[in-house]
């Protein structure tokens, strides 16, 4: 197998994976649609087992690595603009795919039996949940906005501290070299796992059951296919002069095993190692990667819930005006944070609802669609988490280029390490 491509790898998972799963459910096959069940669950929850250490790790780890890059502050502020501003296109995109399509209009679904999801997002509880009441408790239940928090903190005190907290800082790094190592493991196992989350995804999601919300699916699919193959190339061109066909070379296997394992986080060393390959400085990636991947959701936290909030008002005939696409807008851009980098968006769904006085119960009506929704939000999402620290580091001159324009070449999956002939992270003169 290590002689086949790991995109291929890939490809045949997900061709066998939607011809097993056709043959589940036309014959009924129930222990066939079990099984693959089983065995894409399991990729998922090895998947989610590295999450709270390997968020941590990382974050402490680049925080404390700005202490060596030139103009620090300068690249974080860049970092986070671009974040709100690709934010913001995709969100508009979305909405202006809602206003066209209407998703909602014609929807005929059983409204009585709605109900509101059990997890569910609120300013308050966004803001309160933040800080952790029990520094144990955020790892145990994978609390992953408060780990984000309370490695940015850490790592901030370690970086002031200075060589006093060189044994920690060695220790994160030491425990994130394992992390990593260890998640390597789970990630050579995705094609089997695309395997089984395709196949099951084939066998219990039926046209019957689609065919009421095809409108819906249709336009989010549609809705990031344009940010993924239209905004993201033109800023590319316009804002980092560089080609685009190069940049989703390096950047495919990232952006298919977000596809299929429908988890920013754990692709994040894949993505890590993409953008690398792409010529982005390592110091720079160690830091842009990790807060990209639970920050950075222009499918989960700005396409879809602008999306699904419109139709939430037409299923349930409620009139949004200028005002309330205004606010949705806002609430992507600001509270994209709580989708947390893991699987599903239900929380930024109902965040969003709850803010336009929207049901909440309507959020339960695309619950059984979720999981295809997901595939196509997450690989959204991990291109942006791409995109943005490759364009940085573009306008800031600090990209390799030539490493760029080669990017792709080489299988991702190898134990080549990434050459460290990067340029330094010096900005370009004015």
């Amino acid at each position: 197998m290590r002689k086949i491509p790991f995109s291929v790898q890939i490809l045949l998972g997900l061709v066998l994976g939607v011809a097993l799963g056709f043959v589940a459910r036309s014959n009924d096959v129930s222990w066939l649609t079990s099984t693959l069940h089983t065995v894409g669950s399991l990729f998922v929850q090895l998947l989610k087992l590295a999450v709270p250490p390997l968020v941590f790790t990382a974050i402490v780890v680049s925080v404390v690595s700005l202490r060596g890059v030139a103009n620090a502050a300068r690249l974080a502020l860049k970092t986070l603009m671009w974040f709100g501003i690709t934010a913001l296109i995709a969100v508009s995109i979305g909405i202006g795919i809602g206003l066209l399509t209407n998703p909602g209009k014609g929807v005929t679904l059983d409204l009585g039996g709605a109900a509101a999801p059990k997890k569910t997002g609120s300013w308050t509880d966004f803001l309160t949940g933040i800080v952790p009441t029990n520094p144990v408790g955020a790892f145990v239940e994978g609390n992953v906005l408060q780990i984000v928090f309370l490695a940015v903190v850490i790592g901030a005190a370690a970086l002031l501290v200075g060589e006093a907290a060189e044994p920690f800082v060695a220790l994160n790094r030491s425990l994130l070299e394992i992390v990593q190592k260890a998640l390597w493991w789970v990630i050579r196992l995705a094609p089997i796992g695309t395997l089984g989350l395709i196949g099951n995804a084939v066998a219990s999601y039926g046209w019957d059951l689609l065919a009421p919300l095809a409108k819906f699916t249709t336009a989010m699919y549609v809705g990031c296919a344009i940010v993924l193959f239209v905004v993201y190339p033109l800023v590319l061109v316009l804002v980092g002069r560089l080609n685009p066909l190069r940049f989703f070379a390096g950047a495919w296997p990232a952006i298919e095993l977000a596809f299929v394992s429908r988890s920013s986080v754990g692709t994040m060393p894949v993505t890590q190692r993409s953008v690398e390959r792409l010529g982005v400085p390592r110091e720079y990636a160690s830091f842009a990667v990790p807060f990209g991947a639970t920050t950075k959701m222009d499918g989960c936290a700005a396409i879809y819930p602008a999306l699904a909030a419109i139709f939430v008002a037409q299923v349930f005939g409620v009139h949004l005006g200028i005002g309330d696409y205004l606010l949705i807008a806002f609430v992507s851009v600001v509270g994209s944070a709580a989708t947390a980098g893991l699987t599903g968006a239900i929380v930024m769904l109902t965040l969003t609802l709850s803010t336009l006085g929207l049901p909440l119960a309507g959020a339960g009506l695309l619950l059984a669609i979720d999981p295809i929704l997901d595939m196509i939000r997450t690989a959204t999402n991990v291109a942006g988490q791409a995109l943005v620290p490759t364009v940085v580091a573009a306008r800031e001159g600090t990209l390799d280029r030539a490493a760029y324009e080669s990017a792709g070449r080489r299988d991702l999956i190898d134990p080549e390490p990434v050459a460290e002939t990067r340029p330094e992270l010096t900005p370009v003169p004015a």
